[in-house]
């Protein structure tokens, strides 16, 4: 291209977007100034650019950009008063006022008799003197409440509230900053030492404020107060401090993780040192803290679950496991120390009834994230010598310790657990000790039996030597502890047949038997947690009988019972919730059989599985109405809040799977919306495994096509739906969830420019129209469908105004389809289009040699919609180019239009072909009725 052929291009785009700034599109200027600046030579007429784009950042209130382009444009040049003032604005609404003061003040210099900038700079000089005030009113109540606080004859009451105060005020940016420069940390510092816990919390709180996404003052609390301090209130005895203690720490990690990479106040953070010195001996503090008898039950499983959250990758795309590595070898026997320890027994560190549970998925996370053979291998043999250190030394409590162990890698990383559990005598003495008449012996023995019976290798194996000894403890023992783990043991081994109806394991009746017992021990409140917990567990493995589904069901106190432990302090019961709430509603995958294969696995006398009668559509839809009566929404909500490693991705998929199943029905959509339902399925799509994320991105979308989304999602929130239902357009994706996701987009893109925008920037519009090229109708018509209402944005329109595609031809060929949904969406978007961007309606006669008889086929169609539709793209055709209208009306585009326009209701319709007449007329096309008729040429 030549340089004024360049020159030319780049003004008829600027002279473009000046057009559409003051129509008010300020998304079309900004697109035509960018393209126009990625023409541009000249910095003069970049400069101008520059200031353009700024003006349109500032009415679209992205005032980080403005201020950019602004700079930009006076570095150029700094006599440009247009731009410097624009960039005084940007600068106001940033909250940077001084600089906003100075950039006003050069404006009013050049132009002294300008009433805007005079106006611009009497605001800011207020503005500027109302935040002195302020600064020095927070500077005086952050002095009044440290004066309160350091007086000991001060009134405990008035001290706890200034404390409370001092949170409130963290969590403002000026309150944040003068709180650590009047030296509030070291005062912070002797409030965690406090004998008052809402004192010491509201320290803990305050700390919170200071840290929260700012990297530098995190660096220099955790310098001055030690982690020292901090674990040591974490690990005290109170558990909301120690939930407090572990929040604070969290915060902080994620400080100096990803501090650098949000936006941060303070303007320190450039000049930063890399904090990884810092997390390692955090780190390191949290792993010491594991086997010490001095810190409480609730601050070791604090300890576990930062671990767990902090130490592996967040993604296998990361090839650095260098601190899981680094874990594994300073703190994995001291890991074990807690995993092996009795509590019953004298030995060992003060536990919480979460705390194996809390090990084995940190045990799990850590195995999981070794990337290689050799490393696993480090592992195996790390956790073979602890177990075998304390299998072989002589004494009872040893051996115990070591089959603690065991269990609770049996839980966690199970291939560890097994070659454990395939130690010489292992077994034998778990076998034995299962006959002890110590009931804390017999306990740890029984619930390592159970967890060996759940593994393959090791089921076969029980269920020829320890069925009959589940079954005498069961019968025979005279404690409810005993006989409820023992009951499990059974429920796992007669389960072993799944769902087949045909692979039962037990005789007739057994398993409602073991059921019955199960569901009385669950609703017998005399009974401690964690045995009520186990027979939760015994049902997660019986409900894969139809019958016990049915049974338990209808059993509304069990129900209750149930959901009242899920919402309990005893974490260790949520899998064992989401697993018999997957059975009960049937969401757990089942792989329908081929007819075919079925009928020649007969022939060839091969095992065919077979369903329960109970598990037909009709029962499961029966089930599910019962378990909404009972308030499964409210327990499932409730589970997903807690935070604890025990809430696992696995635990996670089970929930989103169990939502699914409930808003399956249309109608029972809105009762899950209005419990909370809606927004406990957010948190799912971003982290579970990957069937759980497509599970519940899939509820989200049945949520969204059928209710108002604003009401489902209010606020903020509706935004994060968007990610998870373009997540759901790929080939690995059903066509019902592609057909799903696809509506749920058509009822968002249809709300408002901002989530338009969101689905944009999600990549969604591609993915869009590559099905709109489906075979599947259904599919092609709702992303036609979502098409049309994604139109209504000018990038959107961009793609179809620029040359070189077919996008144009595809919607005039899908008017012409015999699919009325698909004709119906491909005509609005085409309608849409041709009223936004008028210089493709030249365009549609080239797209098919067929275009007038689709449009003709519109304008006759039965459909009210088609008609009008029809009528709306012919009034633009008409109204864009005279020769259109001329080809038009030399058609029987004429004789239809005249009919649809003499109807007698006046409709939109009739209104519409009237205008095609009306503008045939002003071409002198046709003449008006007076001179001679309406189809008479002149």
């Amino acid at each position: 291209m030549s340089v004024n052929g360049k020159e030319k291009d780049t003004g008829a785009l600027k002279e473009e977007g000046n057009i559409l700034f003051k129509a008010g599109d300020m998304q079309g200027a900004l697109c035509f100034y960018t393209k126009a600046l990625k023409l541009s030579d000249s910095q003069a007429e970049s400069a101008v650019l520059h200031r353009n784009r700024s003006a349109c950042y500032l009415k679209l209130e992205d005032y980080t950009k403005a201020e950019a382009d602004a700079s930009k444009a006076l570095d150029a040049d700094p006599g440009d008063v247009k731009a410097r003032f624009r960039r005084a604005q940007a600068l106001q609404k940033l909250g940077r006022l001084n600089e906003a003061f100075l950039d006003a003040q050069r404006c009013a210099q050049i132009e002294p008799t300008n009433n805007t900038f005079k106006e611009l700079l009497r605001l800011l000089g207020a503005q500027i003197q109302k935040k002195s005030v302020q600064m020095s009113s927070t500077d005086a109540r952050v002095q009044q409440m440290f004066s309160l606080l350091l007086d000991p004859s001060a009134q405990p009451s008035d001290r706890q509230k200034a404390a409370q105060n001092l949170v409130v005020l963290s969590r403002e940016d000026a309150g944040a900053e003068q709180i650590f420069r009047n030296d509030g940390v070291k005062l912070i510092q002797r409030l965690l030492g406090s004998n008052q816990e809402e004192v010491v919390l509201s320290a803990l709180r305050t700390l919170v404020g200071l840290c929260t996404g700012h990297q530098s003052r995190t660096m220099a609390i955790v310098n001055e107060l030690g982690m020292e301090q901090l674990c040591g209130v974490m690990g005290s005895g109170a558990s909301a401090v120690s939930l407090a203690a572990c929040h604070l720490l969290q915060v902080m990690f994620e400080a100096l993780t990803e501090g650098m990479n949000r936006e941060i106040r303070g303007k320190d953070e450039a000049i930063l040192p890399e904090p990884s010195r810092e997390l390692r001996s955090m780190l390191r503090y949290l792993v010491e803290m594991m086997p010490e008898s001095s810190v409480s039950g609730p601050g070791r499983d604090s300890a576990i679950n930062l671990l767990v959250k902090q130490v592996p990758r967040k993604s296998q795309r990361n090839p650095d496991n260098s601190l899981t590595l680094w874990v594994i070898d300073q703190g994995l026997k001291k890991i074990l120390e807690v995993a092996g320890t009795v509590p019953e027994m004298s030995e060992g560190p003060p536990l919480t009834d979460n705390s194996h549970m809390s090990c084995s998925v940190l045990l799990s996370k850590l195995y999981d994230d070794l990337k290689s053979d050799a490393e696993r291998e480090n592992f195996n043999k790390l956790c073979e010598e602890y177990v075998q250190h304390h299998f072989g030394r002589p004494g009872l409590e040893s051996k115990l310790r070591a089959i603690q162990t065991v269990s609770v890698l049996l839980q966690g990383p199970s291939d560890v657990g097994n070659r454990t559990l395939e130690m010489s005598g292992m077994m034998d003495a778990v076998i034995s000790l299962c006959a002890s008449e110590v009931v804390c012996h017999q306990l740890v023995a029984v619930e390592a039996l159970i967890h060996a019976a759940g593994k393959a290798k090791r089921a076969s194996f029980i269920t020829a030597n320890g069925v009959a000894l589940l079954k005498d403890l069961y019968k025979k023992s005279e404690n409810d502890r005993i006989r409820v783990r023992a009951l499990v043991g059974l429920c796992k081994l007669g389960s072993a047949g799944g769902t087949d109806f045909s692979m039962k394991q037990f005789a007739e009746g057994s398993t409602l038997k073991l059921a019955k017992q199960c569901r009385k021990w669950l609703c017998n409140e005399s009974l401690p947690p964690t045995s009520r917990r186990w027979a939760i567990e015994g049902l997660a493995y019986l409900t894969f009988d139809a019958d016990v589904k049915e049974d338990l069901v209808g059993d509304r106190n069990a129900l209750q019972a149930m959901f009242q432990l899920a919402k309990s302090e005893d974490k260790t019961v949520l899998f064992a919730v989401g697993s018999t709430l997957v059975n009960c509603t049937n969401s757990y995958d089942v792989d329908k059989p081929d007819p075919q294969m079925v009928e020649l696995a007969k022939y060839a006398k091969q095992h065919v599985p077979e369903e329960h009668p109970k598990d037909a559509h009709s029962f499961v839809e029966k089930r599910l109405m019962k378990l909404l009566e009972a308030g499964v929404v409210s327990a499932l909500v409730c589970m997903v809040k807690q935070e604890s490693p025990a809430l696992t991705e696995t635990c996670r998929e089970c929930i989103a799977r169990v939502f699914l199943a409930l808003v399956e029905r249309q109608e029972d959509r809105g009762t899950v919306v209005a419990q909370g339902g809606g927004k406990a399925l957010l948190p799912l799509v971003s982290e579970s495994t990957d069937v759980g994320k497509t599970k519940a991105a899939q509820a989200l979308a049945k949520i969204t096509i059928t209710s108002n989304p604003e009401i489902a999602f209010p606020g903020e929130r509706i935004y994060e739906v968007v990610r998870p239902l373009v997540s759901l357009l790929t080939l690995d994706c059903s066509l019902l969830q592609n057909f799903e996701s696809l509506m749920a987009l058509t009822n968002l893109a249809g709300i408002s420019e901002r989530l338009r925008q969101k689905i944009i920037k999600e990549k969604a519009v591609p993915k869009v129209e590559g099905y709109m090229f489906e075979e599947h109708d259904l599919v092609r018509a709702a992303a036609t469908e979502c098409m049309c209402n994604l139109v209504l944005s000018i990038e959107v329109q961009q793609l179809y105004v620029a040359t070189g595609n077919d996008r144009l031809k595809l919607l005039v060929l899908y008017c012409g389809e015999e699919d009325e949904r698909l004709r119906k969406a491909a005509a609005g978007t085409l309608a849409m289009l041709t009223a936004e961007q008028p210089e493709l309606c030249a365009r549609i006669p080239g797209t098919t040699s067929h275009w007038l008889e689709i449009l003709q086929a519109l304008l006759l169609s039965d459909s009210v919609e088609l008609r009008h539709r029809g009528v709306v793209v012919t009034l633009n055709l008409m109204q864009a180019e005279k020769s259109l209208a001329e080809t038009l009306m030399e058609s029987e585009a004429l004789e239809i239009l005249s009919v649809l326009a003499k109807s007698t209701e006046q409709s939109p319709i009739s209104r519409a072909a009237q205008h095609c007449l009306d503008k045939a007329m002003e071409y002198s096309i046709i003449k008006k009725p007076e001179e001679g008729g309406e189809g008479t040429e002149p």
